[in-house]
Parts: C-alpha cells; sequence; structure tokens
C-alpha cells in the first residue's frame, strides 16, 4: 500500500499550536501507520496524555472526487458519535477548510484499544457473538441521529439535497468521473456499470431521512479493550467518509471482511434494540447491492491517485473485482 504523505515536526508543531497545544506541553510526536491519503500523528504530551492529529496531503495532490474536505465529516461524525452516546474520538479542534488561511487539520483525542481486525483470529465465537451484539447497538445508535440533508457535509460535491436518490446519483457520478480520468482496472466498463446504477435507483426512493453514515465500518476501524474472551467494542475511529445518506449504507463497509451482516442474528439484536430496522425486503436488498458496488468502486479507483503497487494492488483487484460483479449483478437481478 503506498504511505500517506509526511508533515514536518515543525509543521506539526505549528499546527498543535494554531490549536492552543504549545511546544512545552509536547512530549513526543510519532508517525502512526495507517491509511494512505491522510498523514497520522500521535502526540504525546508532557502531563502523559495523548492526542492524536490528521492531516490531509497538500493541495494539489491526486485523489477522488468527494475525498475535497474530508475532515469535514469526519469531525461532525465524532461529535454526532458523542451526542450518541458511541465510543469515538473527541475533537479538541478542527479547521477542515481547504480555502482557509492556513493547512486544514483535525486533533482528536487518542482511543485505546487493538483494532478488530489485528486479533480477529483469537476472538472465539462466543466472544464474537457478544461484540457483534454490541456493535449493532452502537451502530444503531449512530442511524438514529438525522442530518440536515443527504450527501456529504462537506457539500463540496453539491449541496446537502432533499431527495436521497437525487444526492446518491452526484455520489454516483463522481466515482463514475474519477473512473473515467483515472483509468482504473474495472472488471466492466465504466459505461456499462453506470447503466446499472443508474437502472437501481428506483429502489432508494424508499430513504426519506438522510441518517449518519459512517461508511468505513471495517474492522479494521472498530477498537477492542480488554482482555481477551472478555473484550468490548472501545471506539469506532476514522469517520473522515461519513455522509448524510440510507442506514442501510453502512452494512456494505460492516461486511467487507466477514459475511454479511444484515444476516447475522447477533448483529441484528443489539441493532434492533437500538432502534436499526432489521427488515429486508427486495428493494432493500437492491439498495445494500448499490451500496457495495459504490463501495468497491471507491477500493478500485483509489489505488491510481493513491500510487498503489505490487502485492496489495493485487489484493485490491483480486478481493474487490468478483465482489463488484456480484454486486452489480444483483442490482440488475432486482430492478
Amino acid at each position: 500500500m503506498a504511505a500517506a504523505h509526511t508533515v514536518t515536526d515543525e509543521a506539526v508543531d505549528g499546527l498543535l499550536a494554531r490549536a492552543g497545544v504549545g511546544a512545552a506541553r509536547v512530549a513526543a510526536r510519532d508517525r502512526l501507520a495507517g491509511g494512505s491519503y491522510n498523514a497520522l500523528y500521535g502526540i504525546g504530551l508532557a502531563d502523559g496524555g495523548r492526542l492524536v492529529l490528521k492531516v490531509p496531503p497538500p493541495a494539489g495532490t491526486p485523489r477522488m472526487r468527494y475525498e475535497a474536505e474530508l475532515l469535514c465529516g469526519e469531525a461532525l461524525f465524532y461529535e454526532s458519535a458523542a451526542a450518541a452516546g458511541v465510543p469515538a474520538p473527541r475533537v479538541l479542534h478542527a479547521e477542515w477548510a481547504e480555502d482557509a488561511d492556513g493547512p486544514p487539520f483535525l486533533l482528536m483525542t487518542h482511543c485505546p484499544g487493538v483494532p478488530w481486525s489485528e486479533v480477529a483470529e483469537s476472538v472465539g465465537p462466543r466472544e464474537r457473538r457478544r461484540l457483534l451484539a454490541e456493535m449493532g447497538g452502537m451502530v444503531g445508535r449512530l442511524h438514529a441521529v438525522r442530518g440536515p440533508g443527504f450527501g456529504y457535509p462537506a457539500r463540496t460535491l453539491a449541496p446537502l439535497g432533499a431527495s436521497w436518490p437525487a444526492a446518491f446519483a452526484v455520489m454516483a457520478e463522481a466515482l463514475l468521473a474519477d473512473a473515467r480520468a483515472y483509468a482504473p482496472w474495472l472488471p466492466r466498463p465504466v459505461a456499462e456499470i453506470g447503466a446499472v446504477l443508474a437502472g437501481g435507483a428506483g429502489a432508494l426512493a424508499e430513504v426519506t431521512e438522510p441518517a449518519l453514515v459512517h461508511f468505513d465500518l471495517w474492522p479494521g476501524n472498530v477498537l477492542l479493550t480488554g482482555e481477551p474472551g472478555a473484550r468490548g467494542v472501545g471506539a469506532l475511529i476514522d469517520g473522515e467518509r461519513m455522509f448524510w445518506g440510507d442506514p442501510l449504507a453502512d452494512f456494505a463497509s460492516l461486511s467487507l471482511l466477514c459475511p454479511p451482516l444484515e444476516d447475522d442474528p447477533d448483529f441484528l439484536a443489539g441493532y434492533g434494540a437500538a432502534g436499526g430496522a432489521t427488515g429486508f425486503d427486495a428493494a432493500a436488498r437492491v439498495r445494500l447491492a448499490l451500496y457495495r458496488c459504490y463501495l468497491y468502486l471507491i477500493m478500485l479507483i483509489e489505488v491510481v491517485p493513491r500510487g498503489t503497487a505490487g502485492e496489495h494492488l493485487a489484493w485490491v483487484r483480486d478481493f474487490t473485482g468478483p465482489r463488484l460483479t456480484a454486486a452489480l449483478d444483483a442490482v440488475a437481478a432486482g430492478s
């Protein structure tokens, strides 16, 4: 995987100063692993506290259209999660506008824990069922949060809309425009993919309220705390892909590296207890397939502006290509 850009110690100190964290309070600055777009730094404080600094790439760096001012969504996700009683980093300072005097950045609290993806093999069946039910409850509480309109909150693709079908059409067209611009490997021609997505749009009309959607809830962004066998979900992190939309969209990333959670009784028990809808009719299945198409397209397109190469590029194509094909077929069959 291509590494994200770097930020000098001097630049880090400058951003911290803008956030009101003076140099005398800073004991250490450590580059954190993970991610291929934003740069992440762990900030150790003299009093023993720890913060996380996230800095987007410099202006002019190749990126996808939806990635403009992503930190707006991340900051909003954390604030919304706190209001919903869902553990997540706490925003200390956010400057996400790209037309401001200084570079955008986000400063947040550090959440302890280990990504679920790193310990998945040591999670036994009973513990996994309990964690899935806990996770379902958290996601259900997130989805109870309502937004002012549909779409990405930074409004760089379009203003927030009153219609989910119209907003999703804008989001999908931005992806297709990226595909035409970057010419990534895709299992089908861009025009054919666009026609399938448009053909399934009728199922989106059932969504009438804009809900909080994380859209990157794969196990790597779920932190677990506690001892093996008694672990709990400590925090949900990396909310930068957040948008206001259909709650079902989160099931695309929730099921990225595991069986579909829309069919998992433990997750659904927690989700339903928190108010989430657990019935999936034919139209809902089409919507799920549409959101999987959207996620898989992001994964296949972003490797070009990221400069991804080698084994990770091969994995992305081998993993995502067949899944995108299956999702496209599911949309076509249900439309």
